[in-house]
């Protein structure tokens, strides 16, 4: 998950701001966002989105009420979402809404100062919320089940480092995926050795090197960086996949191509010194294979989708 809201706070409080946070903290059944979700709530406007419809609303009022306070600083609220609100999903929701203003600094800059990951708390007690940073193996937090008046604790795993996912080819698959990944939780590098298509997409441009120097930043790429490669020659997508299955410290890679392609790498591969189970680590056809459409666009959806499903864990005990 996305953790551009701690730099967006931290500004705001900076400047001097008020502004409150509405954090999913427990969520059973069927709902309409994961644990960890959230909004960041000023007078005037908000941004993120814990859902829409009418539990975004309640949410969207408590924060504004809870601005229209001086003393208090948080509140706890649990929403049946058929029941109460209407939605058809019927889950259960547990929202934390709090106020985050220049007091919240003393947890916001180290926050924002991470390089590694860490637990995000929030402990209840006679004192209100206290926000602290703990080491990531810390425990979790209070059962979603456990009344709001018997919760103590609530807990996030928070990584400030996206994954690192490269992309190699500025066609019109590459300027598709480059869009789809756009808003979407990845550190992207988007390479590619022409510039005929006019590689830009969602105010991103492609990098322009040699083809030598593709394939030495697949040999540079930081370990367990997500590979993914679509260049407009056969010839480069092969140099590029067995560098990156020669080195074999990626986390993912995945070339564009039918099974045919695939069956051709493979002997090339074979006859290059390259052994079955570091053949068998290659993604190709690409993209998740329930979606076998060849449209650009939908390539990279399905692109997208098995990098989320590779990447994406549960971040809030």
């Amino acid at each position: 998950m996305s953790t551009s809201w701690i730099a967006e706070a931290l500004a705001s409080a900076r400047r001097g701001e008020t502004l409150a946070m509405v954090t999913i903290v427990g969520a059973q059944g069927s709902t309409p966002r994961e644990l960890g979700a959230r909004m960041l709530v000023w007078p005037d406007r908000f941004s993120g989105t814990i859902g829409g419809g009418s539990l975004e609303r309640q949410g969207l009022d408590q924060a504004r009420r809870l601005l229209g306070q001086t003393a208090r600083r948080h509140a706890l609220q649990d929403y049946p979402l058929g029941p109460l609100l209407g939605q058809c999903c019927g889950g259960h929701v547990r929202l934390l809404v709090e106020r985050v203003d220049a007091r919240s600094l003393a947890w916001l800059e180290p926050a924002a100062g991470a390089q590694e990951p860490f637990r995000l708390t929030a402990r209840f007690g006679a004192d209100g919320l206290v926000r602290a940073l703990e080491a990531p193996t810390a425990a979790g937090s209070d059962s979603p089940r456990l009344s709001i008046a018997e919760v103590t604790r609530v807990s996030e795993l928070i990584r400030p480092a996206l994954p690192r996912l490269a992309i190699f080819g500025a066609g019109h698959v590459g300027q598709a995926v480059a869009r789809a990944v756009a808003p979407l939780p990845f550190h992207l590098d988007w390479l590619a050795s022409r510039e005929d298509l006019r590689p830009e997409a969602s105010g991103t441009r492609a990098t322009i090197l040699s083809e030598d120097e593709l394939e030495e930043a697949v040999e540079v790429a930081p370990d367990g960086s997500l590979l993914a490669i679509f260049t407009h020659s056969h010839d480069l997508d092969y140099r590029l996949t067995r560098a990156a299955l020669r080195r074999g410290t990626f986390g993912y890679l995945g070339l564009i191509g039918s099974r045919t392609k695939r069956a051709r790498f493979e002997s090339r591969l074979r006859d290059d010194g390259l052994g079955e189970a570091a053949i068998a680590r290659l993604n190709c056809p690409i993209g998740i294979p329930s979606l076998k459409n060849k449209a650009p666009a939908v390539i990279a959806i399905a692109l997208a989708a098995q990098l989320l499903e590779l990447t994406q864990e549960d971040e809030t005990a």
